[in-house]
């Protein structure tokens, strides 16, 4: 380990997990996952779970890790749902009504946060279409929403994501795939696009803890979201091997990372070396 590196990882303070490929793959804990945790909390580094699906509500994750063997609270659950309503109220604060293509369990988070949700219907005036992974998504929900954006309405995406990755013989169209649809229907660009790579979303949950970013370290498996949300946001950015990423297309990357990890319980160590004593 480097001088510098070594340094870099004694400030770290939080840590910021990518959860498929990083703690576990498909529905499979890795074996390495909760020794990483249990670890973090004795040398006293806190840690979240971030992810770009917006199909699942913060609930909804706390009960598929608890499924799979990680207790979690739901103030550790960060998602792009979350990243959206945090830049709503921040940027946008006059925008209370939303039509939403997204799943009942963003549609019920959203509301839950004070957004009230416009029907599939011109009579109900929208103040901004919000994008998200709409897995039940409605053919006629798809025109409407173009037909809002087409009158100028804001066009937000909680995430860039073309796919969701599965394991499945199918292909799971995702947000992004979706806002291009709505893009050539339109003639509009997303006005934005929430989630990984975009900074202000590890930025939320920095503020959410009151911690620089250089306290803070994003870990996951995949360069041109988690790596690259680390380097824009000015945090320590790891990348593991236990998901998309491999060494040589870290070598080949224009997103570099910070450390390269084979997986969690090699930064562990790393960690737990910067802080000789504890």
């Amino acid at each position: 380990m480097t001088p510098n590196v070594d340094h870099r990882l004694r400030k770290i303070r939080h840590v910021a997990l990518d959860m498929d490929g990083t703690i576990y793959r498909g529905g499979t804990l890795f074996p390495f996952t909760n020794a990483f945790l249990a670890q973090l909390t004795e040398l006293g580094i806190g840690y979240s779970f971030l992810t770009n699906n917006s199909s699942k509500s913060t609930a909804d994750y706390v009960q598929h890790l608890d499924k799979i063997g990680v207790s979690a609270q739901a103030e550790q659950v960060y998602t792009s749902t979350q990243a959206s309503i945090e830049f709503l109220r921040e940027t946008m604060p006059h925008v209370q009504r939303l039509f939403v293509l997204g799943t009942s369990s963003m549609s019920a988070e959203l509301e839950g946060a004070g957004f009230a949700l416009t029907a599939d219907s011109a009579s109900d005036e929208p103040h901004a279409v919000l994008v998200g992974f709409d897995t039940d998504l409605r053919y006629s929900r798809l025109c409407r929403a173009a037909y809002w954006i087409k009158q100028g309405k804001p066009f937000l995406a909680s995430h860039p994501d073309r796919v969701c990755p599965t394991d499945e013989p199918t292909v799971l169209v995702d947000c992004g795939a979706v806002c291009a649809a709505l893009r050539e229907a339109a003639g509009r660009e997303p006005d934005a696009v929430l989630g990984k790579p975009d900074p202000r979303m590890l930025r939320g949950l920095l503020s959410r803890h009151g911690l620089a970013a250089e306290q803070m370290a994003m870990v996951g498996d995949r360069l041109y979201t988690d790596v690259e949300m680390a380097r824009r946001a000015g945090a320590f950015g790891v990348l593991v091997l236990t998901g998309e990423a491999t060494l040589e297309d870290a070598k080949q990357s224009a997103s570099q990372p910070d450390l390269i990890a084979v997986d969690l319980a090699e930064l562990g160590d790393r960690l737990a070396q910067s802080r000789p004593g504890l």
